[in-house]
């Protein structure tokens, strides 16, 4: 049994001390359901009617496959219009005729408070960056599904699987995911230019420094999707993560390391690029040199270019034109 009030939480939290393992999701339609993941074991006795969620995007899988859930975290990064929700959800709320739920505020981490209030029967976390006290801590609220292996790692396969087994939703999330791929290929098909590309996805460069080059590595969802659109990870970079992390960080000064990086997909405008084209370290960057980079803006395609199962059809069509011109101009 699982106790929601916030004075319960915090007195039996320290009581838990789950063990870690690999993910593995129960069988069938039968409860209770049993699904273990990198924080622990999770049981959910019987089929979830309340269902809130935490983290990034994990709301989509409950709104892709029908369901409102009773609270979910507000939109930190690419909201267009300061209502803490992302274009792609609000159209999905439209479809439902729904009204957002409570929006929980996670700037400064989890507000138990706020999930705790919203009574949930299941907490979705697929894809999140939980620490194992917060775990801990919303466990006692009601059964979380965290993570399969490491924090911010989930790709958005294994995410819509975790999220829709703690559901009772295991056979929809798998037709959801399908749909996804075909939806996918689709889009893929129009633009042959970009199989076999080479792509390094370049993290938030600081306009005022651009002596430090932060990149994601194939750990990282949003590279994980390169390969979905035909692209591959190049090898300086695949020799440049460190294991468990899923992104990396160099010294401007060895940025000919990445000779190999047909394109570069990063945050950010077109003062940005003319920065990096003026930059004597950067600038001879062949994707740079070659105006072979993807600049995705601060907005919604920036926040769309990480995959959730309802921003990959919203951001498919724009991303998949811009990856192809650059695989078009890339050498």
């Amino acid at each position: 049994m699982w106790c929601r009030s916030l004075p319960c939480v915090a007195a039996l939290a320290a009581c838990l001390s789950l063990p870690a393992a690999m993910p593995s999701l129960a069988g069938g339609s039968d409860y209770p359901q049993v699904i273990t993941h990198a924080l622990g074991t999770t049981t959910i006795p019987s089929k979830p009617q309340r269902i809130a969620t935490v983290g990034w995007a994990n709301h989509e899988v409950p709104l892709a496959l029908g369901v409102l859930p009773v609270g979910f975290a507000a939109a930190t990064f690419g909201d267009d219009d300061d209502d803490r929700i992302l274009p792609w959800v609000s159209a999905r709320l439209d479809q439902l005729d729904a009204s957002p739920p409570p929006l929980f505020e996670e700037g400064a981490g989890i507000d138990f408070e706020a999930v705790a209030a919203s009574r949930p029967d299941v907490i979705l976390a697929a894809y999140s960056g939980l620490e194992q006290s917060e775990y801990d801590t919303l466990s006692m609220i009601a059964p979380v599904v965290a993570y399969p292996e490491a924090p911010w790692t989930t790709d958005w396969r294994d995410m819509i699987r975790l999220d829709s087994a703690g559901m009772g939703m295991a056979a929809q999330g798998d037709a959801l995911i399908a749909s996804t791929e075909a939806k996918i290929a689709e889009a893929v098909a129009r633009h042959p230019q970009i199989r076999g590309k080479t792509a390094m996805f370049v993290t938030h460069l600081d306009p005022t420094d651009l002596s430090v080059v932060n990149f994601y590595n194939d750990n990282d969802a949003r590279v994980r999707f390169f390969h979905d659109l035909g692209l591959a990870s190049p090898s300086s970079v695949i020799e440049a993560t460190e294991p468990g992390q899923f992104s990396g960080s160099i010294s401007a000064e060895r940025v000919d390391m990445f000779d190999d990086v047909d394109i570069i997909v990063t945050y950010g405008g077109p003062e940005l690029l003319e920065q990096m084209r003026a930059d004597p370290l950067l600038g001879r960057m062949p994707a740079v040199a070659n105006d072979a980079v993807v600049m995705l803006g601060t907005g919604p395609q920036a926040a769309a270019a990480n995959p959730t199962p309802l921003a990959i059809p919203y951001v498919l069509p724009g991303y998949v034109a811009q990856l192809a011109q650059a695989a078009q101009n890339a050498r």
